[in-house]
């Protein structure tokens, strides 16, 4: 049964509508929250009806919620070191009435093989923290922090956990900065996760990319399909026409 919101929710939280489905989410301002970079990868992923989904580093399981929305049958687990965070996203997730689909866990992405004992997937998702420490600006806030900064995983660890959860023919989507690139793709065939698809985003049309968004196939054979690239705003600063389209409740072409 559907909880009230004022069960859920606490006096320093809001509920922010997600624009699709009618799904909403908690957040908190004491802590990180989602992003377009989230939202994009949510809707790039290759999800088909049925598939068992992994999102690590789940957050505020936004990208659970949202693929929920795109396809049926679907069974995911968000995993988040995070314990506050992982509680807020369970509380989202009871919010939307989606617990008999999404499992949320407190738990380390480095420790997948003994907090999820040997249970594997066909598509695991993942919107890691982006900069090696030492890069960029460091927040005050610990939970900001740990979203932002490799303080608890690397993209190394992140890559060999979708890895070891992953069957023969799984697909890894994931989001990431596009400085970050040669490094992705390194990793990835160190762990047998063949790149397949691959997009740019830019802020604007002659910028340079800020973000990848790119899936992997494990033990697939080479061949890199790199689309268009995704522009999020025009020359005059309001959202490209595919992110409107995007947030109209279409999908990106």
């Amino acid at each position: 049964m559907k909880m009230v919101q004022s069960e859920l929710v606490r006096p320093d939280e809001r509920v922010d509508s997600l624009e699709r489905g009618g799904l909403r989410i908690i957040q908190s301002p004491r802590a990180f929250s989602f992003s377009l970079d989230a939202v994009l990868l949510a809707h790039y992923a290759s999800v088909a009806n049925y598939d068992t989904v992994m999102d690590l580093c789940t957050g505020s399981a936004v990208i659970p919620l949202l693929l929920s929305t795109r396809a049926k049958g679907l069974k995911q687990v968000g995993l988040e070191l995070n314990a506050e965070a992982a509680e807020r996203a369970e509380r989202s997730v009871l919010l939307n009435d989606l617990t008999g689909s999404i499992e949320i866990i407190a738990g380390d992405v480095r420790k997948v093989k003994a907090v999820l004992r040997g249970r594997r997937f066909s598509l695991v998702t993942v919107n890691p923290p982006y900069l090696p420490l030492g890069q960029g600006v460091a927040s005050n806030c610990d939970a900001r922090k740990m979203a932002r900064h490799e303080v608890d995983v690397t993209l190394r660890e992140v890559v060999s956990a979708a890895a070891y959860l992953l069957a023969t023919g799984g697909r890894l989507a994931m989001v990431h900065r596009a400085f970050r690139l040669t490094d992705i793709l390194v990793v990835l065939r160190e762990h047998r996760l063949e790149p397949k698809r691959l997009r740019l985003v830019h802020h604007k049309v002659n910028t340079e990319a800020r973000l990848v968004l790119i899936e992997s196939v494990k033990d697939a054979k080479a061949e890199l399909k790199v689309a268009p690239p995704l522009y999020v705003h025009q020359e005059n600063g309001a959202l490209s026409l595919e992110l409107q389209e995007l947030y109209a409740g279409g999908e990106l072409r």
